[in-house]
């Protein structure tokens, strides 16, 4: 099944792409030059039509990711982002194992959000203890993750305390994607949870980076927007 599901994405691929993709992600893998949408409708024709079980899924997912070939790992994301409910915490170390070999926000960001996110959601009680484990690891692609995998419950209304918590103990740090990644979930759940996100970054503001302000504000009311923005320069608490 990998190798059919290679040889279609080569099929969709073109040479240039190749060049282009791997030069943009600072890749060491090697790449065929298939868009993202075109792998991941490949993907779903393949799911449409084979019947996965648990075992099978996760098979075919160390398949596709055991050769270094950015289109079949972003193929064996895909499957596991199509597949949550054949997913559970009992699958979190192999998840943690794929984001510490991916070392790229293009095969981060959907195992963080969409995998381990809707695990998170369907079990947050045994779920919250392992990313905040994540959240002190060395690698910053697994704290980035801590804070991604938060995204889909807090949209749905999910308690905030684990994030916020994992967020400030990040908020000081150096690193781009920390940075954007505590933005990017708070500008996400800013668009209707507006009062939550403005009392957390309010006394914040000396602290954040412009980065992570700017991704904050970007959906508040423009009013506190201003208001946040003018204390994050001139290095206050709001």
């Amino acid at each position: 099944m990998a190798d059919l599901l290679t040889d279609e994405l080569r099929a969709v691929a073109r040479q240039e792409r190749a060049v282009q993709e791997k030069a943009y992600l600072k890749s060491d893998l090697e790449f065929l030059g298939a868009s993202v949408w075109e792998i991941r409708r490949v993907v779903q024709a393949f799911s449409k039509g084979t019947e996965l079980t648990h075992d099978t899924l996760l098979d075919l997912v160390e398949a596709l990711w055991v050769e270094p070939l950015h289109e079949r790992r972003m193929a064996a994301v895909a499957l596991l982002e199509l597949h949550p409910w054949l997913l559970g915490p009992g699958d979190l170390p192999l998840i943690e194992r794929l984001l510490r070999e991916s070392r790229t926000w293009a095969l981060v960001d959907g195992l963080a959000t969409d995998v381990v996110g809707a695990i998170l959601a369907a079990s947050p009680l045994k779920v919250t203890p392992v990313l905040d484990r994540w959240a002190a690891d060395p690698d910053f692609w697994i704290r980035r993750s801590s804070l991604l995998a938060e995204i889909r419950p807090l949209q749905k209304g999910a308690e905030m305390e684990p994030f916020l918590h994992r967020a400030d103990a990040m908020l000081d740090e150096k690193e781009f994607f920390i940075r954007k990644a505590i933005g990017w979930v708070l500008r996400e759940v800013g668009k209707r949870r507006q009062a939550e996100v403005i009392a957390w970054i309010s006394p914040r503001t000396h602290r954040a980076s412009g980065v992570t302000m700017r991704e904050v504000v970007r959906h508040l009311p423009p009013a506190e927007a201003a208001r946040l923005m003018t204390a994050y320069r001139e290095k206050r608490p709001a």
